[in-house]
């Protein structure tokens, strides 16, 4: 492929990561937000009564940004650059895959690209290390969290790759599809294996949190990502379908570039 064409499908990919980028705002607005706020509720309640404890031990902390801006401007600003982000890194993996994945068109193997990334970069990780709300866990600890977290992305999207390549080996001798089948079971046999071995966060959710708000903001975080990714899958697709495969010009367009 042509660094012309990847220079590209990499502006198209970050254009798509933009719109999806756009959606996923608003899932995460309309979703999101109440169960951050119902979470920010539950800290404040808790931070009040420690005070009424222990009068005079603690001291109100100056608010940096407005819980309105970090709701909208925050939000929308951190959702976008994060979907452009994204957009440009998948493109990337798509030019990559591209003609390596089968005989699959560009809206095809676009599609395929942004559901494999879903899955290897947020849908395995969150099964282990669900998403929490803000200020839910135990500080000390969030070095801790965060590591482990990207330890789990990374060991999701290596053993992605190993089920990619051993599909593809294994595709002349068993045909595609039982190819497909048993690199997708040892895939899912080492999720498994790596789910069991590391260690959990059993520290992640302050003891006493309410469930129903850890499981709407649960919900919503990745209804945010299915969205995301969704909306990506479909806005590339379409933008690389044109670009690699354009539609034919009909028999009226030709007659009059013939007439010209």
């Amino acid at each position: 492929m042509h660094g012309s064409t990847v220079r590209n499908l990499l502006v198209r990919g970050m254009l798509a990561g933009l719109i999806a980028g756009l959606f996923a705002f608003t899932v995460a607005y309309v979703a999101g937000e109440p169960s951050v706020d119902a979470s920010i509720a539950v800290e404040e309640a808790a931070a009040a009564k420690e005070a009424a404890a222990h009068p005079g031990h603690h001291e109100a902390e100056a608010e940096l940004v407005s819980r309105d801006v970090q709701s909208t401007a925050g939000l929308a600003t951190g959702v976008l650059v994060y979907g452009v982000a994204l957009g440009g890194i998948a493109s990337l993996a798509f030019c990559f895959l591209l003609g390596r994945t089968g005989r699959f068109s560009p809206r095809a193997t676009a599609a395929l690209t942004a559901g494999a990334a879903f899955v290897t970069v947020y849908l395995v990780p969150f099964l282990k290390y669900p998403a929490t709300p803000p200020a839910v866990g135990n500080p000390d600890t969030i070095g801790k969290r965060t590591t482990l977290f990207f330890l789990m992305i990374l060991l999701s999207v290596l053993l992605g790759v190993a089920a990619t390549i051993a599909g593809r080996r294994l595709a002349p001798r068993l045909g595609n599809w039982n190819a497909t089948l048993v690199a997708l079971a040892g895939f899912v046999a080492a999720v498994v294996l790596a789910c069991a071995f590391l260690p959990g966060n059993d520290d992640a959710v302050q003891a006493g949190f309410p469930a129903a708000v850890l499981w709407e903001f649960r919900m919503a975080a990745l209804a945010v990502q299915v969205t995301l990714w969704a909306v990506f899958g479909v806005a590339f697709g379409y933008l690389a379908q044109r670009l690699l495969a354009p539609e034919p010009a009909s028999d009226a367009q030709q007659a009059q570039v013939a007439a010209a």
